[in-house]
């Protein structure tokens, strides 16, 4: 099988690549087109346990996933894969994401909104989610105006995990009528959340 994941972002032929290795396919191709994408692609082979080639002309390149050819190299990687499972299932439970901020760190606005967005791709494809997303000041935005992560967090939603909003933040952004995914919250219940969770991860 061949992927073509040219003009594509990191982290999508990761993402792309990995559904792949879900689905225990024991060799498969993907096209990319830059040289961060090669390396983030190679590093995923090595730490799910496949082999990896590549070959490239300018700056396309082909990267080659293949797995171990005897019965106990599929065998081993399918009990990693339900081993991971397992524990991705647990650990939705015990963390929470807190998002104060629409964009990821402190310097470009608009490297930080792209950033965002992957980010929350990224999380919508994955099995590893949290319990629930908090969204206060600024961060009110993403699940108002943000259509991108409108998309992703619906997807996210829909996998479990619970998306509350600052009300009193909405307010004073006048963005109560725009929430667009989740349900309006308030100080105490966001603080109940943070205190319940063994793990608090804050953008």
């Amino acid at each position: 099988m061949i992927i073509d994941a040219r003009g594509k972002n990191c982290p999508i032929p990761v993402i792309m690549a990995k559904k792949e290795i879900d689905n225990k396919s024991l060799s498969f191709s993907i096209l990319v087109d830059n040289a961060i994408a090669l390396e983030n692609l190679k590093k995923l082979a090595k730490s799910q346990g496949y082999k990896v080639e590549f070959k490239g002309v300018n700056e396309d390149y082909s990267v080659d996933f293949i797995s171990g050819e005897t019965t106990n190299s599929v065998f081993d990687l399918k009990e990693s894969s339900q081993d991971q499972e397992t524990d991705l299932s647990d650990s939705k439970s015990q963390w929470v994401l807190f998002m104060a901020k629409d964009v990821i760190g402190e310097g470009d606005p608009a490297l930080g909104e792209s950033l965002i967005k992957m980010y929350f791709y990224t999380l919508s494809q994955g099995n590893c989610l949290p319990k629930a997303i908090l969204f206060m000041n600024n961060g009110v935005k993403l699940p108002t105006t943000n259509p991108q992560v409108i998309e992703h967090l619906r997807t996210i939603a829909d996998k479990g995990c619970e998306i509350l909003v600052c009300g009193a933040c909405l307010d004073f952004y006048n963005l109560t009528d725009q929430l667009q995914v989740g349900s309006i919250s308030n100080m105490y219940a966001i603080t109940e959340e943070i205190n319940k969770a063994s793990k608090v991860v804050t953008l």
